[in-house]
């Protein structure tokens, strides 16, 4: 299954699940005793990208005001749960040079590339801008992040809640019962196509993070230019 029929798939599913009051809504957003933490390397969209994710959602917030909406500091592409968040991870149980060091030697033979931010898609928990990368390269990397990390003595739970495949960046999450699923689901349908633009990979963030990669609760542990 290529890139495009996996997110049509995934939009198909969920807004299903969404018209039938099959979704779910996340309980843990707006709880201050939420312990789960992790490590991850991401891609920030620029902010010109930014801002038109945010036209889009101020559209959803007109009809959808209770919801989760992320803010342009939280907007990014997962490109690897280096350790997927769980609960009372902390960072001194590790050692972070040695994850730095091998960020950089899987990063050795990576060269820029870009992604397109066309169209969106859901899932029964919220609402994706669809990432669509220029050739394999992403796919080269975590395939690199993988072997390295496994022949590791590093702590690492990669591809353990599920093997990431895509290049989405999941911008709306649901936190209350919906108020209009329907007119929701019109607005989806509308923008199911919309381009929000390009952008060039040049750098990744290697962050200590929450389960939603809040600012006030994510640490920068090093920046890496490709």
């Amino acid at each position: 299954m290529n890139l495009t029929e996996r997110y049509n798939e995934l939009y198909r599913s969920s807004t299903r699940k969404i018209k039938n009051g099959a979704y779910q809504t996340d309980l843990l957003i707006d709880s201050v005793n939420d312990r789960r933490f992790g490590i991850a390397l991401l891609i920030r969209p620029p902010e010109n990208i930014n801002e038109k994710i945010q036209l889009f959602l101020d559209e959803l917030k007109q009809v959808e005001p209770s919801q989760y909406y992320y803010p342009n500091s939280d907007i990014h592409i997962t490109v690897m749960a280096i350790i997927p968040c769980y609960e009372g991870f902390q960072l001194d149980q590790v050692s972070i040079p040695g994850y730095i060091e091998l960020v950089q030697e899987s990063l050795k033979e990576i060269e820029r590339f870009g992604i397109k931010f066309k169209g969106i898609t859901a899932s029964e928990a919220g609402i994706m801008i669809q990432g669509f990368p220029e050739y394999d390269i992403l796919n080269n990397l975590r395939n690199s992040l993988r072997t390295n990390f496994k022949n590791s003595n590093l702590e690492q739970s990669i591809d353990k809640r599920y093997t990431i495949q895509t290049a989405h960046s999941t911008v709306v999450r649901f936190r209350r019962k919906l108020q209009d699923k329907n007119e929701l689901l019109e607005i989806l349908e509308r923008n199911r196509n919309s381009c929000f633009g390009s952008f060039e990979i040049n750098e990744l963030e290697l962050v200590f993070n929450d389960w939603y990669l809040r600012e006030g609760k994510s640490k920068l542990l090093k920046k890496f230019s490709i």
